[in-house]
């Protein structure tokens, strides 16, 4: 009988107390009056052996990633991937466990995950969901950090980590992308035949004023053109003796001839005079 009392004893004191590990918090089910409304912390806690029995619930952050098919506003299916980071509402744990169970996050994330995306992605074009990511995030969280409060889940971070797109609009998006390269393309060649233009003119213009330049020379001075094929001459002297070959050039060749035409002319004057 002693024996029977001590186990008894002993039974009693191994269950009368629970541990509540760090991360987690406890609350109470009693058979009697059902779930406590009291949340036990870390560490050693008292319970009614029996009576009583502790469920232990892990409140800290925690990812998970919600997969959606969901329709933009023009009409492009987008399969989108939500990462979120949820933790539960500490104080509100036995009405948690009450309404939801000890699985909560796995009865309501999908479902109001799911229910926000298609609400927001539809308010927004296939190309907008590119360009304005960060807004579309932004819009995702505000809305399912509302949503999730209904049932005591406190939202943490939400990111877009995937984002896909339909074969139209993928097809779409590569035939503008050729289409704007062909367009910059064409604009290229456009300036550089422009560019080709402008270099004519100015050459034709350079070409035209030099004539007028060294007209206007030949008038006013004669001597400017026996000052012009001294410069030559001299230049083919130059070059036929660099030649390893032997070459015979009259004063013709050489545009020596500097006593025909005005020569000439200016002698005849002076033997007149």
């Amino acid at each position: 009988g002693a024996i029977a009392v001590a186990g008894g004893i002993g039974w009693l004191g191994l269950n009368s107390f629970f541990t509540v590990e760090g991360g987690h918090r406890g609350i109470i089910f009693n058979r009697l009056t059902g779930v406590r409304p009291d949340v036990y912390g870390e560490g050693i806690n008292f319970n009614l052996p029996w009576l009583e029995h502790p469920i232990i619930f892990d409140v800290r952050t925690r990812p998970r990633v919600i997969s959606s098919l969901t329709g933009s506003r023009d009409l492009q299916m987008v399969q989108i991937q939500l990462r979120v980071l949820t933790e539960p509402r500490v104080e509100a744990l036995p009405d948690i466990y009450r309404h939801l169970g000890h699985d909560y996050d796995e009865k309501v994330l999908p479902s109001i995950v799911n229910e926000v995306l298609k609400q927001v992605i539809a308010e927004y074009n296939a190309p907008q969901l590119i360009t304005q990511r960060d807004q579309v995030s932004m819009r995702i969280m505000r809305n399912l950090k509302d949503r999730a409060r209904d049932f005591n889940i406190n939202l943490k971070d939400v990111a877009i980590t995937d984002l896909q797109f339909g074969a139209e609009f993928k097809a779409a998006v590569e035939a503008k992308q050729v289409a704007q390269q062909d367009a910059e393309r064409a604009r290229y060649l456009v300036e550089m035949a422009q560019q080709d233009k402008r270099s004519i003119i100015i050459r034709a213009q350079a070409e035209a004023r030099t004539a007028e330049l060294i007209g206007q020379a030949v008038k006013s001075n004669p001597g400017f053109v026996q000052l012009r094929r001294i410069d030559a001459a001299k230049e083919i002297a130059t070059t036929v003796s660099k030649s390893a070959n032997t070459v015979f050039l009259s004063a013709d060749n050489l545009l020596l001839n500097l006593l025909d035409g005005a020569g000439l002319e200016g002698e005849g004057a002076a033997s007149e005079s």
